[in-house]
């Protein structure tokens, strides 16, 4: 029997979620003991094969350092990490520069920063643009530091998007900003949605697969 945490919860359903190379169920209050065993041993084969791919995620998390030489992307391309003379960091264009004798989580840190204000300013550029074309107002542009969520758009119409999103290629990072756009105008998935978000880009699908290859790559690497 596969190993697993439990979480008792205010639902209806068993569901099953990989967390950090490990199995947690979440099931009913009242869903006796019996039925969640069934239920997982039911899953064993999907269970074990995701559970490998996090197991193997983590591994490569608790490796992932940065050092100057190394190349981190920005908007698709891979820059290098350099070491310039005196106390200021940023992106030139060329490469990420910041001082020398920092330390892995210094540079890490650093270069998080850096992300956070490229992030700010282009795709605030990027919303500028499309804004406009879609007939969509939003009242403000966020960066924030989700993890799992590329961009999101609240009730009173402000936009959020995770500064990792810069290390996306420009088509991808106009995929999310249409995205969340078209919610000021559908908040929901309908087939409304979708057809906004096909109206400004026909090859939506195809861009999705793109920003799912980078989610797929991020998950290896650890940025918190």
């Amino acid at each position: 029997m596969i190993s697993y945490t439990l979480k008792r919860l205010n639902r209806k359903t068993l569901g099953l979620y990989i967390r950090h190379g490990n199995l947690e169920v979440r099931a009913p209050h009242k869903c006796p003991q019996s039925e969640i065993d069934r239920f997982v041993a039911s899953k064993q084969k999907w269970i074990t094969g995701k559970l490998a791919i996090s197991q193997e995620q983590e591994t490569s998390k608790k490796s992932f350092i940065l050092d100057y030489g190394n190349e981190i992307y920005f908007c698709g391309e891979l820059y290098p990490i350099v070491a310039r003379i005196g106390t200021q960091a940023g992106f030139d264009g060329k490469c990420f520069y910041m001082p020398s004798g920092l330390n892995h989580a210094q540079i890490k840190d650093v270069c998080i920063k850096i992300y956070r204000r490229l992030a700010k300013i282009h795709i605030t550029n990027v919303v500028a643009i499309y804004a406009p074309q879609m007939g969509a107002v939003p009242s403000s542009v966020k960066i924030n530091s989700a993890k799992t969520r590329w961009g999101s758009c609240s009730s009173k119409k402000n936009l959020n998007f995770s500064w990792r999103l810069i290390m996306a290629g420009d088509d991808v990072i106009v995929y999310v900003v249409v995205h969340e756009l078209a919610h000021l105008l559908q908040m929901n998935h309908s087939a409304k949605f979708w057809a906004i978000v096909e109206s400004v880009l026909p090859d939506y699908r195809q861009r999705q697969k793109r920003l799912k290859a980078l989610q797929k790559r991020l998950a290896t690497e650890n940025w918190d």
